[in-house]
């Protein structure tokens, strides 16, 4: 009875072309992104050795076919048969006209038959995703051991994505990274349906695609010595082995060390091959007409002056006002667009020093010719006339969100990064171009990444506030960057981007951020497939890490592991954790001051991240007596560029006022400042309490005198926490917080007795 009911509404619902918008998620299916519609019903589907992958005549879906087939045939040890002709029992690829998505697909599986429909290949391959992640792990790899059978549940799913562009980008420049992990990298995205691979390929410290025209560019700019980058890598990597410079990028020649290397067109044009074939777009981009160190080092005419050198944040750019300049940009691109068939090709324009510009009479006659009226339009001078170049060849262009300010043409694509520019992408937008949202906040996934990352990912809205709905659909979609200053190796580029990136394909597939619990108990299971794939991905956060404790009499250290199988590790004696360190297995009880190191390690040795706990027996800090006091906190700002916190105290302030909340004002305009808190909180009750503050960039935290959290130094949105021992009545408060440019981050929250961190309540500041 209940197969007849199953096979009943599945034939309601292929012949109605059914699909739920919105849905209760079910647990039974581990699948990211969750498609937009699924049905589930009971029983299974049984996969033998004998059943049959059949596609359409005239080979349609032939490469989905084979690409489904890797599978089974890791599975079985053997391919399973392909046919053209329909059979019982099988798997059917089918073509439907009438599923209007380009990846959209219909899966439809019973006791007896897989019917898989799409329009597209895309939309094939995107269903096989799905049946991928239906599919038990060790299909992943060829098994020594055979399987005998495969089974798959009896599920109903229509699926289709929010968003046509869910990118990923990865910096190849600042640190190489090989053809080998690229094609693991472009997998993994296939596995979780991301279509958009952007390469950074060159910038100012190294040029990583060969140019036949132009040999020095890889023979000399794919080359450095250890520059400051490297540096810090070595120092991180005494506690982290992930920060080890890649030693298969390292060279000795003409007596010195340098690091580096670089594609030949035929590795990247095989690259291309193998991400079509996972339809999956790589997008090229060399950046300028800033960031071009390395090209200028072996072809100097490119500057205005002759002259390669650091400006006061930024490398001297090429010259927009010389026809050398336009004819080396144009012979650069057409190589790249015979090695990449993307109809979009990436420009950078980002972070350009225009001074030089200034100076160069070249660049006077041509401004005064053009009736170019100042250095962002002579800029947009540059990429305009580069635009009209890619237009010729049939390609788009896209450049980082400086490209607009001086004006644009709305067929350009913009890519949205500057958070700290907020109009931008509603600018570009209003003006009718296509909009990527990559904000560095949360989307750099170069940014070191804490508890809330990937909440802060799942829940980030691609369409800013303020546009219209017609602007509205200009925003196409959304990219996570890796830029590789500090991620010097494969392992470390591994534990950048994921989880992150599943939080990231699952709002930008689905579009919904209601199932948030849903998503994180799918990604434990994902965890099993990430093994598999070698993938070291960053193991979840241990709950309820203090970093700064203290305690009166007694504490007690105890964790609830937050995967199966977790070992908790740790050492008192200031060494890092190893996996043959003493076990946390119960409560470790804390009755004096001293530090503790600890690690999650998985079954397989994998190190999650080292947590340094330090313990201090205090006093409760007695209260202030102070009268008439007013509401508020008084807050000092600083127009002014500050490395650290300490330097303020040494600057004037430029104004003052009084404020109920911890936050950047809005009326904050300059782009690195700092503003100081200071005044008193009115602590209701005697005991320890527990302070989280988040900063992009650095802030020091002080009560009762105490230093309760220290998050200084110049760093991306970060929380780091802190506890101080307080008896009930005012306590002395300041908060000193730092902004180099960028971020504008700034929140404080508080804890009692293990209570979810709140914000401070506006009624308990006093000054």
């Amino acid at each position: 009875m209940k197969n007849k009911i199953v096979a009943l509404l599945i034939a309601i619902v292929v012949s109605t072309g059914f699909k739920v918008i919105a849905q209760q998620v079910d647990s039974k299916y581990n699948i990211i992104p969750y498609p937009t519609s699924l049905v589930s019903g009971q029983g299974r589907f049984v996969i033998t050795p004998a059943t049959n992958i059949v596609y359409p005549n005239g080979g349609k879906f032939i490469n989905e076919a084979n690409r489904l087939n890797e599978f089974f045939a890791n599975g079985f040890g053997k391919p399973l048969k392909l046919s053209t002709t329909s059979k019982d029992h099988a798997i059917q690829l089918k073509y439907d006209a009438g599923i209007s998505a380009d990846e959209g697909y219909r899966l439809v599986i019973t006791t007896h038959q897989i019917t898989i429909a799409a329009r597209t290949p895309a939309g094939m391959f995107m269903a096989i995703q799905t049946i991928r992640q239906l599919l038990p792990v060790n299909v992943e790899y060829s098994n020594i051991k055979t399987i005998k059978n495969l089974t798959l549940p009896v599920v109903i799913i229509n699926d289709e994505p929010a968003y046509e562009w869910r990118g990923m980008h990865l910096d190849v420049s600042r640190h190489f990274l090989s053809i080998t992990y690229l094609r693991k990298f472009i997998n993994v995205m296939a596995l979780y349906k991301m279509n958009k691979l952007h390469l950074h390929l060159t910038d100012d410290q190294g040029w990583r695609i060969e140019i036949k025209k132009y040999p020095k560019l890889t023979e000399e700019g794919a080359w450095r010595t250890f520059n400051n980058q490297d540096s810090a890598c070595m120092k991180k990597a005494v506690d982290n082995p992930d920060f080890n410079i890649d030693e298969q990028h390292v060279i000795h020649k003409n007596g010195k060390t340098l690091y580096g290397g670089f594609y030949t067109q035929q590795q990247m044009k095989a690259l291309v091959a193998y991400a079509a074939e996972r339809h999956i777009d790589i997008i090229p981009e060399i950046d300028m007409p800033g960031h071009m160190m390395a090209a200028i080092n072996a072809y100097p005419f490119l500057t205005c002056n002759g002259e390669n050198k650091w400006g006061t944040l930024f490398t001297k750019p090429i010259c927009p006002c010389n026809e050398s300049t336009f004819e080396f940009a144009e012979n650069v691109f057409t190589e790249i667009m015979n090695i990449f068939p993307s109809k979009y090709i990436h420009i950078g324009g980002d972070e350009v020093d225009r001074s030089d510009w200034a100076k160069s009479e070249a660049c006077k006659e041509l401004m005064k010719r053009e009736g170019i009226k100042d250095l962002p339009a002579l800029q947009s001078y540059f990429i305009n006339r580069m635009e009209k170049f890619f237009n010729s060849k049939g390609r788009k262009l896209i450049g980082w969100d400086e490209i607009i300010e001086g004006g644009i043409s709305n067929t350009a694509i913009v890519m949205y990064w500057r958070g700290w520019v907020p109009d931008a992408p509603l600018k570009a937008a209003r003006n009718g171009n296509k909009v990527i949202m990559t904000p560095g906040s949360p989307l750099y996934f170069d940014n070191q990444p804490d508890q809330n990352s990937i909440y802060n990912v799942y829940h980030f809205n691609p369409v800013p506030a303020g546009l219209a709905p017609t602007e509205a659909k200009l925003i196409i979609g959304a990219q996570a960057n890796i830029w590789t200053e500090n991620i010097p190796s494969e392992n470390r580029a591994d534990y950048m981007f994921m989880p992150r990136m599943t939080a990231l394909a699952e709002l930008l597939w689905t579009n919904n951020v209601n199932d948030y619990n849903s998503y994180v108990n799918r990604l434990t299971d994902q965890f099993k497939r990430l093994d598999v794939l070698n993938v070291h991905y960053r193991l979840p956060d241990l709950p309820g890490m203090i970093t700064q404790n203290v305690f009166t009499e007694l504490d007690t250290l105890s964790i609830v592991k937050p995967m199966q199988g977790m070992q908790i590790r740790y050492t008192t004696d200031g060494t890092l954790p190893g996996k043959n360190s003493e076990e946390l297995t119960g409560k470790l009880i804390i009755n004096k001051s001293e530090r503790i190191r600890l690690a999650a390690f998985t079954s397989a040795g994998a190190r999650g991240d080292v947590y340094d706990l330090n313990y201090q027996q205090q006093s409760l800090a007695a209260p202030v007596e102070v009268n008439n006091t007013q509401p508020g906190l008084k807050c000092s700002y600083y127009k002014a560029f500050f490395k650290e916190t300490k330097f303020i105290s040494k600057a004037n302030a430029d104004s003052t006022f009084i404020s109920d909340v911890i936050a950047v004002p809005q009326t904050v305009k300059a782009p690195s400042f700092a503003i100081t808190y200071s005044g008193y909180i009115d602590v209701p009750a005697d005991g320890v309490y527990s302070f989280y503050l988040t900063c992009d960039d650095g802030g020091v935290l002080k009560i009762a005198d105490r230093e309760t959290v220290n998050n200084d130094g110049l760093h991306s949105a970060i929380e780091k926490n802190g506890q101080v021992a307080l008896k009930k009545g005012l306590q002395k408060f300041k908060l000193d917080f730092i902004e180099g440019g960028g971020g504008y981050t700034l929140k404080l929250k508080y804890s009692k007795d293990g209570s979810a961190p709140a914000d401070l309540p506006s009624s308990w500041f006093r000054n």
